[in-house]
């Protein structure tokens, strides 16, 4: 399963998968260990192997996972996020895509040759997520915030000499020199110990540099060193999110949670009772990731709405969305909505959770780079086609439950 997670489509040839998980078998062994452990996969992931087959079916002599299903992989919402990110060149973009990284892939599959190479594709795309936003932030003239990316990396990654020399230009450029040379000579050591090599001709070169004061060519004066570096501006015309008047302190763990869990569904609902902050996690959130989304983010709240129908028109007058003559104003956010990739915030559905479902199944089924970040009591649903009705669906509304404050 862990395989087939990993692959395109989630779908491999028997004999492919033979070859992969039991190189050295011939192929009658190879082929009835397969038979036992698609027995063992099925019965794990159903109540019996012929309701895991539902899961884990075979399609001639393809083996495929949840086949006709929508099924999220972490390391794929990783990947579109890092190729967002580098589409976009917003800091908040890659920030957003670095979040999602959570370590090695399947370190349990330590010396599996088909886990090893995506695992090092990972991590290289990873520490390039870094290095890339460092360098925007050096555009900006942002020192501090790239030496903190970069530190990061450094860290994870001793001997990443990109980072390194990224790392002791910085800390040249903002006048600490000694620093730059120290972070030098424990990349040397690091070298020599781990790889038995040296740093390369470039970076043995802005060393000598930094350490005879020739880099940078022109110091940067005094006064300009002291004065405080400018954040990178978020424009306010991707975000309608109103101004917090107050810190929002110890719930980092709950946003970066929410964080990783967007990517991997298109609809996802904050639930808690009244007053545990859903609310207020939920705009933390959506300010974070204003970068990440090209077409921005928008808040439609509908705490004081008292009536189903006009769900619709509140989210219009959100995202600014005039209504067409001889148009549905449904057809007409469809329509506006279409090829947009942004993030829109529902805040309050608990007393209008039909008609928000309504509409969020319905944006959702036409808008395929829309994603809707909910809160509310309960969690909205989907429509059950048999019924006519809706009903939750843990399938496409995971559920994050904020911390009580």
């Amino acid at each position: 399963m862990k395989l087939l997670a990993l692959l395109p489509g989630h779908r491999l040839h028997r004999e492919q998968a033979m070859g992969l998980l039991w190189p050295d078998l011939s192929k009658e062994a190879a082929s009835n260990n397969l038979r036992q452990i698609l027995h063992a996969a099925r019965r794990t992931v159903g109540l019996d192997p012929a309701s895991g087959s539902r899961y884990l079916a075979s399609e001639g002599e393809s083996l495929v996972l949840c086949p006709g299903g929508n099924l999220s992989v972490d390391v794929r919402a990783f990947e579109e996020a890092a190729a967002t990110a580098r589409r976009s060149r917003e800091p908040a973009a890659y920030r957003a895509a670095i979040e999602l990284y959570t370590g090695d892939l399947l370190p349990e599959e330590r010396y599996e040759e088909w886990a090893e190479v995506r695992r090092e594709e990972l991590r290289q795309l990873y520490f390039a997520s870094l290095v890339e936003l460092a360098r925007l932030h050096e555009e900006c003239g942002e020192h501090e915030p790239a030496v903190e990316v970069l530190c990061k990396a450094v860290a994870e990654e001793p001997a990443l000499e990109e980072a390194l020399a990224g790392l002791m230009s910085l800390y040249a450029l903002s006048g600490r020199p000694e620093r730059a040379l120290a972070q030098y000579e424990r990349f040397r050591e690091t070298l020599a110990k781990r790889l038995g090599t040296r740093p390369s001709a470039p970076t043995r070169r802005l060393r000598d540099e930094i350490a005879a004061g020739a880099f940078p060519p022109t110091r940067p004066s005094a006064e300009g060193l002291a004065q405080p570096e400018k954040e990178i501006s978020v424009d306010a015309g991707k975000h309608n999110l109103p101004t917090q008047r107050t810190s929002f302190i110890g719930r980092e763990r709950a946003v970066l949670e929410v964080k990783r869990a967007l990517p991997m569904t298109h609809l996802l609902t904050l639930t808690g009772a009244g007053g545990s902050g859903k609310t207020r996690l939920a705009i933390e959130v959506a300010r974070d990731l204003v970068g990440a989304y090209p077409d921005g983010v928008r808040l439609a709240e509908l705490a004081p709405l008292s009536d189903g129908t006009l769900v619709p028109k509140a989210v219009a007058e959100a995202l600014k969305v005039p209504e067409q003559p001889g148009q549905s104003l449904l057809e007409t956010l469809v329509e506006a909505l279409s090829g947009k990739e942004m993030l829109l915030l529902l805040d309050n559905c608990e007393h209008l959770v039909e008609a928000c479902a309504r509409l969020a199944d319905a944006l959702l089924d036409s808008c395929l780079h829309l994603t809707i970040l909910a809160t509310s009591r309960e969690p909205l649903g989907y429509r059950a086609k048999s019924s006519g009705g809706y009903r939750p669906s843990p399938r496409r509304l995971p559920m994050v439950r904020p911390p009580k404050t």
